[in-house]
């Protein structure tokens, strides 16, 4: 079991920034795992954001790609999103979520079957 908490969500004007942390456990019970953030806006489907793996591996959706970005502290406890020149349609839920495997290229487009999934972080843009 990966347990993964999300902070850092807010409301943030057009171009501003937020910084997305998420805290796990667990993970190091598995040999490969896929650690990312996923967003869901009301009334859309689960878009799958950004994603590193134990081989550090790191995937972005074309949406995001120059704007976003992964990282991983040192001890490998905590995950980040970097958002940077933020738009209102980036207003949703912001999940960090978890799963067994290595990334491939259709890891962002099948995250919302992935294992594990924090609770989400609110982030709203807008003037």
């Amino acid at each position: 079991q990966v347990q993964l908490v999300e902070s850092g969500g807010g409301s943030v004007e057009p171009g501003g920034s937020l910084r997305l942390s998420c805290e796990h456990s667990g993970s190091s019970a598995y040999h490969s795992v896929i650690l990312g953030w996923v967003r869901q806006a009301p009334g859309q489907e689960r878009e799958g954001l950004a994603a590193l793996d134990s081989d550090g591996r790191i995937i972005y959706a074309d949406s995001v790609k120059g704007r976003f970005s992964i990282s991983q502290d040192n001890a490998k406890t905590a995950i980040y999103l970097q958002m940077n020149n933020l738009t209102p349609d980036a207003t949703a839920m912001y999940y960090c979520a978890a799963d067994i495997g290595i990334i491939d290229d259709l890891v962002l487009r099948q995250a919302d079957v992935w294992r594990f999934w924090g609770r989400g972080t609110q982030v709203t843009v807008s003037s």
